[in-house]
């Protein structure tokens, strides 16, 4: 009755129950499931210590010698997003017809077998909207204009809604102010807020680390690759070392500093290397300039001295690191399970086994990304789509090859992560020597022993 009530854990075990299939497995998973990831041994943390520590010590360094000061200044260009903007608001909007204030569409041609020529004249006869618009920020704030709305626009104006203006203090002063856009401050506000609250009810602590991990992601992002890139700096090297700082700060913050933990940041850095090194090999041979739509057109005129194509290629990295993480993550805690399971697992049977897991895994991620390229492309393809061009003709052409390429250097690294970090993991795991763990954990052993002598 007194040898009964025995501590939970693999140093209390009755004698012989170390082989797999014994009663106390389900105590560890369980005791795992809802913990910290079990200690490993202090010779295994050297090792992976050696590699890890030099490698954010060399990021460290990167950062400081790319590190930028901030964005270059430059002449406003009153281009696209080169535009000096100011908060607006609706003050009234009037219907007036279209014809009284020269906002008709085109007219007829006469020629039928041009849209033009097919447009109804009496489309022109339509009521417009008149908007009175008032300037709410900058030097001319209380200042009014007058916007007209046409009855095809996709943007409707009403009245006190909130809107973005563009300024040009070069154009005549009846003409220096138009409206750009809607204010979305508070739709956006909310959808971020709601996010954030479904992200810690659900997660709790993790919840809560995950979010400060986002946020100091878009710091780095914000902070360092962008400005750094605008500075002149290599896109590839900044994206190389912004990516690498990223990764080390989200795992180690949202999975803490563990052996588990630092073999998924191993196996998510050699995918990115892989990945950087055909992105750079295929974005070369199928000479993609990364100068293909009117956003890129306006960065190369404002900074000639960017390369394009390398920023192409940091933009498939910093892409591709966040299903990375996911990936390699999933896969080291998978070989933990298994090995915390059954600790008689050798890493030929842990890989084996852990690898099945990686297959579903693989299959969900690529489906996932591809479609998520293909979203974000979808208006580009239905404009080949209503051209009737073939599917090699669409394929090939710089704007859908640009996608291509992209979405499958992004999807063979992410293939490619499964077995390097479950055989990483696997062989990591297996090298452990639970005998030289820490004092803490030999002291209880000792007294597990000295109960069963008892018994």
């Amino acid at each position: 009755m007194t040898s009964s009530p025995q501590p939970h854990g693999p140093d209390h075990e009755p004698d012989g129950a170390h082989g797999p299939g014994h009663t106390p497995v389900p105590v560890h998973a369980h005791s795992h499931g809802h913990g910290p990831a079990a200690p490993v041994s202090r010779h295994l943390r050297r090792i992976i210590a050696a590699v890890v520590i030099p490698f954010a010590a060399a990021v460290a360094v990167g950062l400081v010698v790319l590190w930028p000061g901030g964005a270059p200044d430059h002449e406003r260009t009153g281009v696209g997003f080169d535009r000096q903007t100011e908060q607006g608001r609706v003050v009234r909007v009037e219907r007036v017809d279209c014809a009284d204030v020269n906002a008709g569409q085109v007219p007829p041609t006469g020629d039928t077998t041009t849209p033009e020529g097919r447009a109804d004249p009496d489309s022109q006869q339509d009521a417009c909207g008149k908007a009175t618009v008032e300037v709410t920020t900058g030097k001319d704030k209380g200042r009014t204009f007058v916007e007209i709305v046409q009855p095809d626009s996709s943007r409707q104006l009403q009245a006190d809604q909130g809107v973005v203006v563009a300024y040009a203090p070069d154009a005549p002063r009846e003409l220096q102010y138009s409206v750009t856009d809607v204010d979305r401050e508070l739709p956006m506000a909310l959808l971020a807020g709601l996010f954030a609250l479904a992200v810690v009810l659900v997660g709790r602590m993790r919840g809560v680390m995950a979010l400060i991990a986002l946020a100091v992601s878009f710091a780095v992002l914000t902070l360092f690759i962008l400005p750094a890139i605008l500075q002149g700096s290599n896109p590839l090297a900044v994206a190389v070392v912004g990516a690498s700082a990223i990764m080390l700060i989200a795992l180690y913050m949202c999975h803490g500093v563990s052996a588990r933990t630092s073999v998924a940041v191993l196996g998510t850095l050699i995918s990115l290397l892989l990945i950087g090194l055909l992105g750079s090999l295929f974005i070369g041979w199928a000479v993609l300039g990364g100068n293909t739509d009117d956003n890129t057109g306006l960065i190369h005129g404002l900074f000639p001295e960017i390369d394009m194509s390398g920023l192409l290629l940091a933009g498939v990295l910093i892409g591709s690191l966040g299903v990375l993480d996911d990936v390699t993550v999933t896969q080291t805690s998978a070989v933990w399970e298994l090995h915390q399971a059954d600790p008689t697992m050798g890493p030929r049977k842990l890989y084996q086994s852990a690898i099945r897991i990686g297959r579903d895994h693989i299959a969900s991620v690529v489906n996932t990304l591809v479609l998520a390229y293909a979203g974000a492309s979808l208006p580009l393809l239905l404009l080949f789509s209503i051209a009737q061009s073939s599917v090699g003709t669409v394929a090939t052409s710089e704007l859908v090859a640009e996608e291509i390429v992209r979405t499958l250097v992004g999807s063979i690294g992410l293939v490619a992560s499964v077995p390097l970090t479950t055989a990483l993991a696997a062989l990591v795991v297996s090298a452990d020597r639970p005998g030289t763990t820490t004092a803490g954990a030999a002291a209880p052993a000792r007294g597990g022993k000295g109960r069963r002598r008892r018994k």
